[in-house]
């Protein structure tokens, strides 16, 4: 079996990694990354983002860091999960029309049966809602410190709800078959071909850039911040499973992206 086969985006090993990934980062995210007897010293990834307000060395600037950069994990599980729940994978990658041995046109299928499909949009929602902070109020959400999650908020339930539209820039051919377009445009090099092709590249390398930010700034920032814990708790802390399982996650939902990104770019 060819190795671009493998790798093709309605493979089932690629299908599945999308979900798996996504619920990996999430029970990452939600598990302990310090681990203490006392569960009120437990401190989940969840909470990172709030606890580092209150670090003497943070406070003071002796520790500079991104506080909402805690937040990217739910972001990119929530608008990976929202750009691909209702994803058509075109049976080829190129141009060329494939035939069914009757001679008509086979059009891009659900990448996802039906019941699946809601599923992975509760589970995009929950992400999106745990941006909320803590005690949250309307006036709250517009302040400055927490600006900038609320409009991360609102970006990623939007695509929540217009999943099934966002989900068609997942491929040129998927976008042109949905605007009528799927045999004339994919035959010749007009502009419509290659804007849609533009925009899935745009839409792939978004999600890749964004998984691996969510890769780099909660991980290295825990790092920075655990001689502090270590000294306010007063002995060796120990890290739980959660820092690596939501490299795991993160690495899937990268990966996959990458692979949508790889089709988007071979489409000629």
């Amino acid at each position: 079996m060819h190795f671009s086969h493998l790798l093709a985006p309605r493979n089932l090993p690629v299908r599945l990694l999308l979900p798996v990934a996504a619920l990996a980062t999430l029970l990452g995210y939600f598990l302990p990354w310090i681990e203490h007897p006392a569960a009120g010293l437990v401190v989940l990834g969840l909470d990172l983002a709030e606890l580092v307000k209150f670090l003497y060395p943070v406070q003071q600037g002796d520790i500079s860091l991104w506080r909402e950069g805690f937040y990217l994990p739910l972001v990119a599980a929530s608008l990976s999960l929202s750009l691909n729940a209702f994803r058509r994978d075109p049976l080829n990658s190129g141009k060329s029309i494939e035939k069914t041995p009757s001679g008509d046109e086979r059009q891009a299928r659900p990448a996802y049966p039906l019941p699946v499909r809601p599923a992975l949009l509760l589970l995009a929602a929950v992400a999106a809602l745990n941006l909320l902070p803590p005690a949250w109020t309307p006036r709250l959400l517009l302040s400055p410190e927490f600006l900038l999650q609320s409009i991360a908020l609102f970006f990623c339930l939007l695509f929540v709800a217009v999943s099934p539209l966002a989900a068609l820039t997942v491929a040129p051919r998927t976008l042109l078959e949905a605007l009528g377009m799927g045999a004339a445009s994919a035959t010749d090099s007009g502009k419509a071909w290659k804007n849609a092709r533009l925009l899935s590249l745009a839409r792939a390398t978004a999600l890749a850039a964004l998984a691996a930010a969510a890769i780099y700034f909660p991980l290295l920032q825990f790092r920075w911040v655990v001689p502090t814990l270590t000294d306010l708790y007063g002995q060796s802390l120990e890290t739980g499973l959660g820092p690596a399982l939501l490299f795991a996650g993160l690495a899937g939902l990268l990966a996959h992206a990458l692979t949508d990104l790889a089709f988007a770019a071979r489409a000629r």
